[in-house]
């Protein structure tokens, strides 16, 4: 066999096989690699999208931890007041409780203590008139009279 011809022929089968290669194989290749790109691009974009939702999720959520903070530490200062309010209320109903509790006790030791004069009073009038009936009984003598007051002064 000739060199010459079978490099000859080996060019030619290599130029076929090429143009077949060219014609039928690279393009699905080519497009298939496209494709691949292309998914590969897509999802790079939509991984930066997540990334950039992401981001901005959790910037909404810190602004919404910061209004919920914000809006329990309001509350809290709310029921704070309102506990006060309450608590010097319920002072102020009993310090009026206490009051009138005092007034009424005063009251009833008051009429108690009128209540004592008008029976010392009516008493000492009892004494008074027993004496100066025993008085007028017995002769006027200053001796006697003398040791009727000292009695009725003993029983006062």
């Amino acid at each position: 066999m000739n060199l010459n011809a079978t490099m000859f022929v080996q060019s030619i089968v290599f130029f076929i096989l090429a143009w077949v290669v060219a014609k039928f194989v690279w393009p699905p290749v080519v497009n298939a690699l496209d494709a691949r790109a292309k998914k590969i691009a897509e999802g790079l974009a939509a991984a930066d999208q997540g990334k950039q939702a992401m981001a901005a999720a959790e910037k909404r959520v810190q602004v919404e931890l910061a209004s919920a903070r914000d809006e329990g530490a309001k509350r809290i200062a709310e029921a704070e007041q309102r506990a006060q309010l309450v608590a010097e209320e319920i002072k102020a109903q009993a310090q009026a409780e206490a009051a009138r509790i005092v007034a009424q006790a005063r009251a009833e030791a008051e009429q108690q203590v009128t209540k004592a004069r008008e029976e010392l009073r009516g008493q000492v009038a009892g004494l008074a008139v027993k004496g100066a009936e025993q008085i007028l009984k017995r002769e006027i003598n200053p001796q006697a009279h003398a040791d009727l007051l000292a009695q009725l002064s003993t029983e006062l």
